[in-house]
């Protein structure tokens, strides 16, 4: 028998971040209220976050239903605007979902029932799927200098890229992109808020590995699925340059800058014997 897309019984407060992707986050929304009758139960909301906006899109979506703002007169990064949502959150699950997302009928409920029904889980995320229905990278082994080698050097697969893990049961990974990552109500007692130090990029990465620290464990659910226009959001928060100024600085607070460099000679020579063999 087919279920309903009513929510579950238990709340949920959905956090999104917004620079310049309001025509994308309107149909984001959209998708939310026709998958989960209009976040039925009485603590669930949507709170979206502004981080100043050039474009004026964000004003046209105060009309929407469930939805708190907080508008920020800066850009102040990902990290830092997550943050601010969820201390205004209601609800104890956590669902953080990028503007350039589009929820599928049950993947909100499949998350929270499986949170509910497995008390190790600190993080819990869905399959990520392109328009065209074929599924996204998104699930990480957590990135060392020894994974780069391994991957870059000597070809085993996954061991520092993101990868699509087999099979469609529930899996326990090491890391998951935070396009749609449900911090569970365990999770957030044991870990607590994002790390601010990351304007953007790698505080997926930093999250996990503070809760796989934290002794509970990372779940990939490949039957809560969800498309992501991949990388929209990411173009809007910085153009290509601006995106590798911000990368940067990330690897350095995450891997440390000894490890950064390292890592990022092995990428480098990786690339450069692929075009010399390329070339013969």
């Amino acid at each position: 028998m087919k279920k309903s897309s009513t929510l579950s019984k238990c709340d949920i407060s959905i956090v999104i971040v917004n620079y310049n992707t309001g025509n994308i986050l309107t149909k984001c929304l959209d998708s939310i209220y026709k998958t989960t009758n209009n976040l039925s139960t009485p603590k669930s909301e949507i709170i979206a976050i502004d981080n100043a906006s050039t474009d004026n899109s964000f004003t046209s979506l105060k009309e929407k239903r469930s939805l708190k703002f907080i508008q920020n007169s800066q850009n102040v990064g990902f990290a830092k605007a997550v943050n601010q949502g969820i201390k205004k959150a209601k609800s104890k699950h956590v669902l953080l979902l990028n503007p350039d997302t589009e929820v599928r009928p049950e993947a909100i409920n499949t998350l929270l029932e499986f949170a509910q029904t497995n008390p190790d889980a600190g993080v819990i995320g869905a399959r990520l799927v392109n328009p065209d229905g074929s599924t996204q990278p998104s699930v990480f082994h957590l990135p060392t200098l020894i994974g780069a080698i391994k991957e870059y050097w000597f070809g085993v697969k996954n061991s520092f890229s993101k990868y699509i893990p087999q099979g469609k049961t529930p899996t326990q990974v090491e890391a998951l992109v935070m396009a749609a990552f449900l911090i569970t109500p365990k999770g957030f007692k044991r870990v607590g808020l994002l790390n601010e130090k990351f304007f953007m990029y790698f505080e997926d990465l930093d999250y996990c590995k503070r809760i796989r620290k934290a002794g509970l464990k990372i779940y990939y659910l490949p039957n809560a699925e969800i498309i992501h226009y991949h990388g929209v959001s990411g173009k809007s928060l910085a153009d290509q340059k601006d995106q590798w100024r911000r990368l940067v600085p990330s690897s350095k607070i995450y891997h440390g800058k000894l490890n950064h460099y390292l890592i990022n000679s092995v990428l480098w020579s990786a690339q450069k014997w692929q075009r010399l063999f390329s070339k013969t």
